[in-house]
């Protein structure tokens, strides 16, 4: 793959699911936790931290091709197939239950950590969720249902019991006979009563599409630390789960056992240096797999070495990072997310201060380097005393490998483009109009000690989820901007903003 773009995207608004009105309360278990389309792009799946999963479908001409017949249809088809995707809500199921340990005597959160499609068979999707102990295999079959649109008030009664109940109550001679042994009015009654039966029950069904959704597997009890990372591999077969110091290898048609092949627990805690924090398969080699660490480390792995693999990995790491040492250097160089490009060759990870991208034919430092928070660099005290700097951004490749995508604080998304030699890409704001830019915001006033203690605990509270740079402009920290996905065939970015799913489209 040629790594280059010629030019960056212009990006517009597409769609919002979930938009708050004004003045309505955030709901903690509506907040968006993760998001992910599936391979062919035709699905995306969300999960929230009330444990629920949504699945949205494409409503363009690529999902129902075979429904158009004609040839003025299908050319209709293929002008409408060049625009970008559009989705509509497909079905919503409860994935997970709040839990309680009572071995640990602790509760487990019913949040869905991750989402991730498997591949598709006799017609059904697979998706598999997890919350922080327990994964879930899930089926997802899709079908038209019919809906009750109009009823009839009473029960019509068939023309036969019409004709039989007639001729009980009417006399022979009251009319003439016609050729086929009925009455006249005896004919025209039945006429009308099959007609009007007709159009009533034109009206009572109306096809709908629908998702069933059951669960198929449960793979629980191969944890001991929260779950962060599921990852399917390309053998379509098995998949991997990790949590911060073991990554396990499952088949997903066996929930009652799985093989531990990265163990990083020491025997002594008080030895522990660092954590796992985000694992992924090769998306071509089944044999391949990779996962970062707390201390801004991505080990390559290949499962074919070793029955465990952790001691015989390779080690990409920032050998320009080296410098000034400080008691934040560590914290913000934990890498929160890493993502495969399509082909395989290059990795994007996530920190808190930057965005890497990584060629896995060179481990000694990264290809790019795409600075998304150095103006909060002379806040880091601050940022560490509201726990601000524990915040995890995930990042996203494009289905070219041409273009990367990470959030930011103020529901903002930061992309990039290879090559343009434009190292600030494009930000846009996660909202209907997402070119407006940050608005600069006056430097806080002096309130005067009359105001009521309520009155000072919301300034209070302002202040404390705001940060201002040089240039004056204001970063909101209590609203980020922390799942991105991009779609596998077209320029289109789903993000999730608290309870809000936006998308756009270049």
């Amino acid at each position: 793959m040629a790594l280059s773009s010629d030019h960056p995207l212009d990006w517009k608004f597409s769609q919002v699911f979930g938009e708050r009105a004004p003045g309505d309360e955030l709901q903690e278990v509506d907040v968006i936790s993760t998001i992910g389309f599936d391979k062919s792009g035709d699905h995306l799946a969300i999960g929230d931290r009330g444990g629920r999963c949504v699945i949205f479908g494409r409503k363009d001409g690529k999902l129902n091709l075979e429904e158009h017949r004609s040839q003025h249809e299908l050319e209709q088809l293929d002008v409408s197939s060049t625009k970008h995707p559009e989705f509509q809500f497909k079905t919503e199921f409860q994935s997970h239950e709040p839990e309680f340990d009572y071995l640990k005597s602790v509760e487990i959160e019913e949040r869905i950590n991750k989402v991730k499609w498997c591949a598709t068979s006799n017609g059904s999707q697979f998706i598999l969720s997890t919350n922080d102990k327990t994964i879930k295999l899930w089926k997802v079959k899709e079908g038209k249902v019919k809906k009750v649109k109009e009823m009839n008030p009473g029960p019509l009664p068939s023309s036969d019991n019409v004709l039989l109940s007639e001729k009980s109550f009417i006399s022979r001679e009251d009319k003439p006979i016609v050729a086929n042994g009925y009455r006249q009015e005896w004919a025209e009654k039945m006429a009308n009563s099959v007609s009007q039966y007709q159009d009533i029950h034109s009206k009572v069904a109306d096809i709908e599409d629908t998702a069933q959704t059951t669960c198929r597997k449960v793979y629980a009890h191969a944890h001991d630390f929260n779950i962060h990372s599921i990852s399917n591999n390309s053998d379509g077969e098995t998949f991997l789960s990790s949590d911060d110091l073991r990554i396990n290898l499952w088949n997903l048609d066996i929930s009652d056992q799985c093989f531990n092949i990265i163990d990083m627990k020491p025997q002594n805690m008080d030895d522990l240096t660092e954590v796992i924090t985000s694992a992924e398969f090769h998306p071509i080699h089944c044999n391949l797999l990779a996962y970062s660490s707390s201390r801004g480390f991505i080990r390559l792995v290949d499962m074919r070495q070793s029955a465990l693999c952790d001691s015989s990995a390779r080690i990409l790491q920032d050998g320009d990072s080296h410098g000034l040492k400080s008691f934040f250097t560590e914290i913000i160089a934990s890498i929160s997310d890493i993502k495969f490009s399509k082909d395989g060759r290059y990795i994007l990870s996530r920190d808190y201060m930057n965005l890497k991208l990584w060629d896995m034919h060179m481990d000694s430092s990264p290809v790019a380097v795409y600075r998304i928070h150095e103006h909060l660099r002379p806040k880091l005290s601050e940022l560490y005393t509201n726990d601000r700097i524990f915040d995890k951004f995930g990042c996203c490749f494009s289905g070219d490998g041409l273009h990367y995508a990470t959030g930011s604080y103020s529901n903002l998304i930061r992309i990039f483009s290879h090559g343009t030699g434009d190292e600030e890409g494009t930000t846009i704001e996660a909202s209907k109009n997402p070119n407006r830019k940050p608005l600069p915001r006056a430097a806080p006033r002096v309130r005067r000690s009359s105001l009521s203690n309520l009155a000072r605990g919301f300034y209070r509270h302002g202040h404390e989820n705001s940060s201002s740079t040089g240039s004056g402009i204001s970063y909101d920290l209590s609203s980020k901007l922390i799942q991105v996905a991009w779609h596998p065939e077209a320029n289109l970015i789903a993000s999730a903003a608290a309870n809000s799913l936006f998308m756009y489209y270049a």
